[in-house]
Formats: C-alpha cells, sequence, structure tokens
C-alpha cells in the first residue's frame, strides 16, 4: 500500500507545473539529455579543460547551441564528464546523430547516454 501511495504521488508531483494541473492538452516538455562520461583515450589524473581533444567536443556543441538546438550543458567539476540538454522539439533522431558525430565520442575520449527527460517544473 505503501509504494502505491508513494507512486500516486510522484505521478500528481510530476504533473504539476506552475500551481495547476495539466489538462489533457497540455502535455509536459520532452528533452533530451546527453551524458558525458570518461573514454577509453580519457588521460587520468588530467583536468578535463586539458584533455586532447576537449576543445573539438566544446566546439562541435557550441554549434547545436548556435543553432538553437541546446538548452544547457557543461562539465561536472569533479571531473567525471558531463551533460547537454537539448530544447523541447529536437528528436531523438537528430539528437543521437549530433552526438555520434562528437570528435571527442569517435576519438574516444568521451563515451555517451542519451536519456529522454520529462520536464515537469520549470521556471
Amino acid at each position: 500500500m505503501k509504494k502505491i501511495s508513494l507512486l500516486m504521488g510522484c505521478l500528481l508531483v510530476a504533473f504539476w507545473i506552475g500551481g495547476k494541473m495539466l489538462s489533457a492538452q497540455s502535455a509536459p516538455a520532452i528533452r533530451y539529455v546527453v551524458f558525458h562520461k570518461p573514454g577509453p583515450n580519457w588521460q587520468q589524473g588530467v583536468d578535463f579543460r586539458k584533455q586532447p581533444g576537449v576543445q573539438d567536443h566544446v566546439k562541435h556543441y557550441m554549434k547545436l547551441h548556435q543553432d538553437g538546438k541546446l538548452a544547457m550543458g557543461g562539465p561536472f567539476l569533479d571531473n567525471s564528464g558531463g551533460m547537454m540538454v537539448s530544447i523541447e522539439g529536437v528528436s531523438l533522431d537528430e539528437i543521437k546523430a549530433f552526438a555520434e558525430a562528437d570528435p571527442a565520442v569517435k576519438g574516444g575520449l568521451l563515451v555517451l547516454e542519451i536519456k529522454p527527460w520529462m520536464v515537469a517544473m520549470e521556471k
């Protein structure tokens, strides 16, 4: 019974935006999050800003940002990787093709994982 109550509470929170429940006509935004982790060519003990090929990675994602398709992105400060968040309306196929074309991924500096994300709360 506790599991059902917890699940119902989570669902209620997930569909509560701006102080009102979502109607059938308004659905939450779906975005894609690209998670990057160190790959086989990552140099342990070297700051992420000094990794060979990281500047090409930054330039690659800057293109997506300048095209208005990347909402935000950046590294985790513990040197464990980073993440990028697409804007609403970018397709999984589009973000996957872009992420896989990243020179840092192709060169083995980074590996990636893409997850769909439902934006349940936003400013």
